[in-house]
């Protein structure tokens, strides 16, 4: 691992691995804690006399936090020096998942969830600049795909865990579980985590400030979450009724795709280390395919089967690579500029999901996917223009300075 994360010139420093594994651990818990409500609402629902859809809350204003809050608390937050800030985070993070496990009530559980996301909020925004800063630039693709790589695993290990847990031992003891991780994250990044610069801009390291091309990943963002958004929230009802998969057939497919994205881990760093360009183009590309062809192959179990392996595997290297190609050309603060890329994660999940019911209601489960893989599609469009409109205008550049 030292050697995979190592640059051209030196191995990884032991301190930085350790630092990264933390930082990992930590990323894993803020996104199984995002999700986990989800999983216990029967539990949560009659443990505090609510009905479902005011649990329900608790996943929805999560999300709602994140996006409206991350870009303005990551400025507010931008002189604090990195290794207090985090460790600040993650004992908030603690905090508020002992707060969640000891609410007498709903309403302090939904106060103890909305400290949970301010800190999501600012995290995500710092994580991978902090955790990119460890090593050298040369393999910061690799980087972002170990953190992101957390999130898989949280989706396919500690979500189904937490329920698992919630629904034998009850849903606090979930809670209790997730910031007893979070503590040995915070003890770990206390030891290893070095002071890193408050501030941090593409010129201190190998990449090239373009604001225009900034803004075209962020629409390119907003496109490719919304269409993966709309089709992977009603995944399970396509699954049962469109292709005829049992109640029970369910989970292991899931599972199927979710590893698929761990499994990628490797190919996303490399991809992003080695062909930036393409890397952000292909993957997108990729999911687009896959959820066009589960509309196209919807009653074939096994072409199903497939491809949700298949769309699985390249949402891990999308958001991968397009966080990669989005801090390598970030104008100004790349912690500014990471916030921006999450809100805009957030804003596109929340679209696909919101569009996706309006879809359903209309021509039924199935056009999910389709429609999913259509503005999926059109992300790679705004890609394609963006790279011919640069090809143009550096063919002109060029004849410009050839002319005598």
């Amino acid at each position: 691992m030292r050697k995979w994360l190592a640059g051209p010139d030196a191995e990884a420093e032991p301190a930085a691995v350790w630092a990264l594994c933390a930082l990992m651990a930590a990323t894993f818990c803020v996104v199984t804690t995002e999700h986990l409500p989800a999983g216990l609402l029967p539990q949560i629902s009659s443990g505090l006399g609510v009905s479902l859809s005011v649990a329900g809350q608790l996943v929805t204003g999560y999300a709602l936090t994140v996006m409206l809050l991350t870009v303005p608390l990551t400025y507010l937050t931008r002189r604090i020096p990195r290794r207090p800030l985090l460790l600040g985070l993650m004992t908030l993070f603690v905090l508020a998942g002992l707060g969640s496990a000891a609410a007498p009530n709903y309403a302090l559980l939904l106060v103890s969830r909305a400290v949970t996301a301010l800190v999501h909020a600012v995290f995500w925004a710092v994580v991978t600049v902090t955790a990119t800063a460890l090593f050298s630039p040369a393999v910061q693709g690799r980087i972002l795909a170990m953190v992101y790589g957390a999130t898989s695993v949280a989706t396919i290990v500690g979500v189904p865990a937490g329920s698992w847990i919630g629904q034998h031992a009850g849903w606090r003891v979930a809670f209790l579980a997730l910031s007893g991780i979070g503590l040995v994250a915070l003890a770990v990044v206390a030891v290893f985590l070095p002071a890193t610069a408050v501030s941090r801009t593409r010129n201190d390291d190998t990449g090239v400030p373009d604001t225009s091309r900034y803004v075209v990943l962020l629409v390119t963002i907003v496109l490719a979450l919304a269409g993966l958004s709309m089709a992977f929230t009603y995944t399970v009802p396509f699954l049962t009724k469109v292709t005829g998969f049992s109640t029970a057939a369910v989970a292991p497919l899931l599972l199927l795709r979710g590893a698929a994205g761990v499994a990628s881990v490797s190919v996303a760093g490399n991809l992003a280390d080695r062909h930036p360009r393409l890397a952000t183009t292909a993957p997108v590309a990729l999911l687009s395919g896959s959820l066009i062809g589960m509309y196209l192959a919807g009653t074939t179990p096994v072409l199903v089967a497939v491809l949700m392996a298949t769309s699985g595997l390249a949402v891990l290297v999308m958001i991968t690579t397009l966080t990669n190609e989005l801090l390598s050309v970030a104008p100004g603060d790349l912690y500014i500029a990471s916030a921006g890329g999450n809100a805009v994660f957030n804003a596109g999940t929340a679209a696909g999901a919101a569009s996706g019911g309006l879809v359903l209601s209309d021509i039924g489960v199935r056009g999910t996917a389709l429609l999913g893989g259509l503005l999926a599609a059109a992300a790679v469009a705004v890609l394609l223009v963006d790279q011919g409109r640069r090809r143009t205008r550096g063919t002109a550049r060029a004849s410009a300075d050839d002319s005598p």
